[in-house]
């Protein structure tokens, strides 16, 4: 059934979109604002010579985010979500001033698996399902999963300007500060959150659940697609493209860009039109295609950015859509709990797919990895096309407070 076209949004679930789209995005800038220059940092550094470390460094927050995400989702089931992210935003703010004090890589690493351990993904995401309707949920994970896009093509062109200013301990000082912001914007901007369901719903259930695990796979699969894709990519801009690693933000930001313009119009059509289900497969078709297209096509400059563009859209559609599928089929005594799972794939998913990546590329080749990453789509697909999600509920909007 159709969803009627009028039904707009109230002002409440705009306003916890944005403000927690918000929060989102203060706290991915600062993680991603290292990305580009702290193995050039590293190296100025006690024990930064040891790439097995400075690997570390970057991936130990990965890392500890997939041991804690099913804690964090089930604490905020049982304690609330707005207290939850406080405590891990909290925790996220000590691990960069333990970083930004740092005098050596062992220090940062420390810092890092701090930052971590405020694994708050889980109870984000479970809050913005308690404070949107069924038919308004994709759009609200779209804005979310838009800000991460957005904030990463942000840090690409700022990381190096930054760096050069103010320096590593000044970024992470910097994202010290962006923690606190996040937390102002969750007390005084962020909607009242309705009374959470006393939980009584089990892990054992949620990993029982056969849509709900092929949706965690999903996820997990998605995030180890989108790290290998990093392990290579920013090689093959330089060797083949002919692009300096300065100026890899050129491609970067209008195929980001340009995906939004695809993926608003998808995501109107998913929750609108209760679509969810081809939507989401056509997104999974289209990460295989980009996959193969790096296999067999993906030397040169314009090669590259036209299937970078076209990552970015599948990548943005089930980004958007995941979350939300979740949050309509998982008991609502459980929600959180189901969220930290998904999240903690979504970790693993980070946290495997530059070590598989690095691995098959040394061993086999850049092609390799693109080859493995189209398998695993296609792996993906098959289990998505047995999926269905349940009929959109159409709730009228609450009544102005």
């Amino acid at each position: 059934m159709s969803v009627p076209a009028r039904d707009p949004m109230t002002r409440e679930e705009r306003r916890a979109g944005m403000s927690l789209a918000a929060i989102f995005a203060l706290r991915m800038l600062g993680l991603f604002l290292i990305l580009p220059v702290f193995a050039v940092h590293a190296a100025e550094i006690p024990g930064g010579d040891n790439l097995t470390l400075v690997g570390l460094a970057i991936g130990a927050y990965g890392l500890t985010q997939a041991c804690l995400q099913i804690a964090y989702g089930a604490a905020s089931d049982r304690f609330g979500r707005k207290p939850v992210i406080v405590f891990g935003l909290v925790l996220f703010v000590i691990g960069s001033v333990v970083a930004a004090l740092a005098d050596g890589i062992h220090m940062i690493i420390v810092g890092r698996v701090l930052q971590g351990a405020g694994a708050i993904s889980a109870a984000v995401t479970a809050l913005a399902a308690d404070l949107t309707r069924d038919q308004h949920r994709t759009k609200v994970m779209a804005m979310i999963g838009s800000s991460i896009g957005l904030v990463f093509a942000l840090s690409m062109v700022a990381a190096p300007l930054l760096y050069a200013a103010i320096g590593m301990s000044g970024i992470f000082w910097m994202t010290a500060v962006l923690a606190f912001g996040a937390i102002g914007v969750l007390l005084w901007v962020v909607p009242a959150a309705p009374p959470v369901p006393r939980a009584t719903g089990k892990l054992i259930d949620v990993l029982r659940d056969g849509q709900l695990m092929r949706l965690n796979f999903g996820v997990f699969a998605l995030h180890l697609i989108q790290t290998t894709m990093w392990v290579m990519v920013p090689s093959a801009l330089v060797a083949s493209g002919g692009l300096p690693m300065p100026e890899h933000w050129k491609v970067y930001l209008p195929a980001v860009l340009l995906s939004f313009v695809v993926m608003v119009p998808a995501v109107i059509i998913a929750e609108r039109h209760d679509k969810l289900k081809p939507v989401f497969n056509a997104a999974i078709v289209l990460l295989a295609f980009v996959q193969f297209g790096l296999w067999l096509f993906g030397d040169g400059l314009i090669p590259l950015a036209l299937l970078l563009t076209l990552f970015f859209v599948a990548f943005n559609v089930l980004e958007a859509t995941q979350p939300s599928w979740i949050s309509r089929i998982a008991p609502p005594s459980s929600k959180g709990t189901a969220l930290g799972v998904y999240n903690t794939l979504q970790s693993l998913g980070l946290f495997l797919g530059g070590v598989l990546g690095g691995w098959l590329g040394q061993a086999y080749g850049p092609a390799a990895v693109s080859l493995f990453c189209a398998v695993l789509a296609l792996v993906w697909l098959a289990l998505a096309s047995s999926m269905n999600p349940p009929p959109l509920r159409v709730t009228p909007a609450a009544a102005p407070r």
